[in-house]
């Protein structure tokens, strides 16, 4: 069972859709326990304040660190092995191979920024910080859910089939491919058809077609992955072939 508590500033942020689709049915099966703590429940005073002006001046407000230090220390009390994970812009990069690293801890505690960020002396009482990619988001909370969900679908038994964590795109880090295309009834749609491969029923030309377009997308859709591949001969062969190849449609 994974274990993951959540400190926040906005605990309905994180509360409701970790009750939802896989992560709720996650819980109920027993095989993930979350728990939400508000950080404003630490905080001193009628206004359990939290935040503050930066010294030196600036723009924004800074998190105050008593509340969220006793806050980090609580949930340490009640998990003393966990890892503790600051969800910040300047944190390393969030990726599938972290996701399974984490997959492997039994407790994880999660601590969310808000404003301008923490209060520098916070981070000798977490363990790491990580960022979804080079972006700014308006709090942890979204990036928490996103390392959250990404963590717990590989927790074996979380997935209703867990072959499917095994095959999807990023799984592999030998290989990080993206997947090919998928379809599903009906065969045809709007004169659309299904690739005939994939109606063959013969596992062994439907496992190259998807191998086929699973390497033809990655090279069209992400040339900094596709130049990490080891090509097989094999893998040279298919991106020369036109083995039922599907149109890449423009974003609309």
């Amino acid at each position: 069972m994974l274990s993951v508590e959540v400190l926040t500033l906005f605990p309905r942020l994180i509360a409701v859709p970790l009750a939802e689709s896989i992560l709720g049915k996650a819980q109920e099966k027993g095989l993930l326990r979350a728990r939400v703590t508000d950080i404003r429940d630490f905080a001193e005073g009628r206004h359990h304040v939290t935040d503050d002006s930066p010294y030196g001046g600036g723009a924004g407000m800074v998190m105050k660190p008593e509340p969220l230090v006793a806050a980090i220390e609580a949930a340490r009390a009640r998990a003393p092995g966990a890892r503790v994970i600051l969800l910040s812009p300047q944190g390393a990069r969030f990726d599938q191979r972290k996701a399974a690293e984490l997959a492997r801890r039994t407790e994880l505690i999660f601590v969310c920024g808000r404003y301008e960020g923490v209060d520098e002396r916070i981070l000798g009482f977490i363990d790491e910080e990580l960022s979804l990619g080079d972006f700014v988001l308006t709090g942890g909370e979204l990036a928490a859910l996103s390392v959250i969900d990404a963590v717990a679908r590989l927790v074996p038994g979380v997935l209703g089939n867990d072959q499917s964590a095994i095959h999807e795109t990023f799984a592999d880090d030998a290989s990080p491919l993206l997947e090919g295309p998928h379809y599903t009834r009906p065969p045809e749609f709007r004169g659309l058809k299904v690739p005939a491969a994939l109606l063959s029923g013969d596992h062994a030309r439907i496992a190259r077609w998807r191998r086929q377009q699973a390497l033809v997308r990655t090279r069209a859709r992400r040339p900094d992955l596709f130049g990490k591949l080891d090509l097989t001969p094999l893998d040279q062969v298919l991106l020369q072939e036109d083995l039922d190849a599907v149109p890449v449609l423009s974003d609309r």
